[in-house]
């Protein structure tokens, strides 16, 4: 078993914690689903639906359906994965300021 664990900036909300809550309950559902996923296998990529992302630290798991949402984490020490980003994908191509968040969360 591995633990996924948010991304909390210094005495504040985790960001993944408010954008999850947005969300209506059967998106939340299918998120969290992907997430158990990942507790229960860690980051493999013969998962479908994960990822790693070229040239990077970063996995990017995918949930697909209309909302297209993308969730970038990090692998940690101690079979920990910890959640970066989690964001709505509009475009072909995942925007490079969204990979610039999850990047600059991962170095603190």
């Amino acid at each position: 078993m591995y633990r996924v664990t948010f991304y909390t900036p210094q005495g504040k909300t985790s960001p993944i914690k408010e954008f999850l809550d947005s969300c209506q309950p059967s998106l939340r559902t299918k998120i969290l689903r992907q997430l158990k996923y990942v507790e229960e296998y860690g980051l493999n990529p013969t998962i479908p639906n994960i990822k790693k992302i070229t040239g990077t630290s970063l996995w990017e798991l995918r949930i697909l359906g209309r909302d297209n949402i993308r969730i970038v984490c990090v692998p940690q020490p101690e079979r920990e994965v910890k959640v970066l980003h989690i964001f709505r994908k509009k475009k072909q191509k995942t925007p490079a300021s969204e990979l610039s968040v999850a990047l600059k969360r991962a170095g603190t």
